[in-house]
C-alpha cells in the first residue's frame, strides 16, 4: 500500500484526528501516486497514524477517512460510514413537514469529498475529491439500497474539483431522472426545484432551521430579501404574515422561481421583484427612500481562497451598512455569511463595524448556523462555514 511519511513535528494534527494532510507536512512517498488510492500516512519514527486517500493535484495531498489500522477503505467500510450518516438523520427521514436535507456532509460524516442531498424521492451527489470519485459505483450502490428513493443524480459541476485535477461532472448515477420540476417540502412548505439547473445541489438545505428563525419576525413586517434566490426566506416570512416583500437577486429566472414558489403556498403576499447586483441595489434604495422592518442578507461565498478574505470583509460591510441605513428603529437585520474562510468572531466584528458606520445601534438577540444535518466534526472545526445574526436594530 502506498504510505506518506510525514517530517518530524508534522503529526500533530493527524493525531489529534483532523482529516487533512498538506504536502508541506510529507517527507517522502513510498511510490507513485495514482488518484484517489488509498494511501497510509505514517510518522517520521514509523508509527502508522491513519490511512485515507490520496490526491495527485491538490495542496491537500491526503484526506484521512480512518484513524484504525484494522479498517480498509473497501465496500463495507464505506456501507457503514454512510448507514451511520443516514441513521443520524433518522429524525428528519420520518419529519412529515420535510423531505429536504443534507443526508452525507463529506468530513463530517468521515467521508470527505463526498455530499448527499435528499431531495423528496431523489439523492443529489458531489463527489469533490478524487478519493470520493475512486469509489463512486461503491457510494452509489450503498445509497441505492439504504435509501428508499427513485433515483442518484450527479450534481459535481463546482469549481472545487478543479483543484482536484477533475472536471465537472452531471447526470444520472442510478435509477430514475428527476423530474424538470421538482416539488419538496420543508418546514410544511412546498418549494419547486430544479435539480438540474439550480445552484448547488438544487436548494440551500443548509438554511432549513434559520428559515424558520427568521420568519419569527415577519408577522406585519415590510420585508427585503437580497440574495434571495428562489425564495425560501421570502416564502416563509410570506406565510408569517409579513405585509409586503421586495426579493433582489441576481437572476432573473431564480426570481420567477420565488413567485412560483409562493403560489405554490397559496400566498397573495405583494412581492416585488428587483433583478440586479445587490450591492447596487441597497444603495438605489436608500437613495429612494425606502424603509423596511425586516432585511435578510444571504449572499453567496465571498471568500473562496485566503487572498480573497480582505475583499470578502468589504464586500460584508458594504451589504450591512446599507442594509442598517434601510432599517425603521426596532427593525430587524438576518444577516448570513456562508465563506468558511470568514470565522463567526471576524463577521460579528464586520457587522460591528457596519452597524457603527451606519451610526445605528444594534442588539444581537439570536446567532444562526448551519442545521444538524451539516454536523461540525469536533476535530474538524472547518465544518462550521456558516454563521449567522439577528440584530435588533435602533
Amino acid at each position: 500500500m502506498l504510505r506518506f511519511i510525514l517530517k518530524p513535528d508534522r503529526d500533530k494534527s493527524i493525531r489529534q484526528r483532523h482529516p487533512w494532510v498538506f504536502s508541506g507536512a510529507v517527507a517522502r512517498r513510498s511510490g507513485p501516486v495514482h488518484p484517489g488510492e488509498t494511501v497510509d500516512i505514517i510518522s517520521s519514527e514509523g508509527v502508522w497514524l491513519a490511512r485515507g486517500t490520496a490526491s495527485t493535484h491538490s495542496q491537500m495531498v491526503a484526506r484521512l477517512w480512518t484513524w484504525q489500522r484494522d479498517e480498509e477503505l473497501d465496500p463495507s467500510f464505506i456501507r457503514q460510514r454512510i448507514e451511520r450518516a443516514i441513521k443520524g438523520r433518522e429524525q428528519l427521514h420520518n419529519d412529515p413537514q420535510t423531505n429536504a436535507y443534507r443526508v452525507i456532509f463529506s468530513e463530517s460524516d468521515g467521508l470527505p469529498g463526498l455530499i448527499v442531498d435528499r431531495f423528496a424521492d431523489w439523492l443529489v451527489v458531489q463527489l469533490l475529491t478524487q478519493g470520493a470519485v475512486a469509489h463512486t459505483a461503491i457510494i452509489v450502490a450503498a445509497l441505492a439500497e439504504l435509501m428508499p428513493v427513485r433515483g442518484i443524480y450527479e450534481r459535481s459541476d463546482v469549481e472545487i474539483r478543479a483543484r482536484e485535477g477533475l472536471g465537472e461532472a452531471e447526470g444520472l448515477l442510478w435509477g430514475e431522472a428527476p423530474p424538470d420540476q421538482l416539488t419538496i417540502r420543508e418546514n410544511g412548505y412546498e418549494f419547486v426545484l430544479d435539480l438540474a439547473g439550480g445552484q448547488k445541489t438544487g436548494w440551500y438545505v443548509d438554511q432549513r432551521i434559520n428559515r424558520q428563525r427568521v420568519a419569527q419576525y415577519a408577522k406585519d413586517a415590510e420585508v427585503l430579501g437580497v440574495f434571495s434566490y428562489t425564495g425560501g426566506f421570502e416564502v416563509l416570512a410570506a406565510g408569517a404574515g409579513a405585509q409586503s416583500i421586495t426579493a433582489v437577486d441576481s437572476s432573473a429566472a431564480a426570481l420567477r422561481g420565488l413567485h412560483t414558489n409562493l403560489s405554490q403556498n397559496g400566498l397573495n403576499t405583494p412581492v416585488t421583484a428587483v433583478e440586479g447586483d445587490a450591492f447596487k441595489i441597497l444603495r438605489q434604495l436608500r437613495e429612494e427612500g425606502k424603509q423596511y422592518d425586516l432585511i435578510v442578507l444571504d449572499p453567496p461565498k465571498f471568500a473562496h481562497s485566503q487572498s480573497q478574505i480582505d475583499r470578502a470583509t468589504r464586500g460584508y460591510k458594504d451589504i450591512n451598512m446599507q442594509a442598517f441605513h434601510l432599517l425603521r428603529p426596532g427593525g430587524v437585520l438576518a444577516t448570513f455569511s456562508c465563506s468558511g474562510l470568514i470565522s463567526a468572531d471576524l463577521f460579528q466584528k464586520v457587522v460591528f463595524g457596519a452597524a457603527l458606520d451606519a451610526g445605528r445601534d444594534a442588539q444581537i438577540i439570536d446567532t444562526l448556523t448551519q442545521g444538524g444535518d451539516h454536523p461540525v466534526l469536533l476535530t474538524f472545526p472547518e465544518a462550521a462555514y456558516l454563521k449567522g445574526l439577528i440584530c435588533r436594530v435602533w
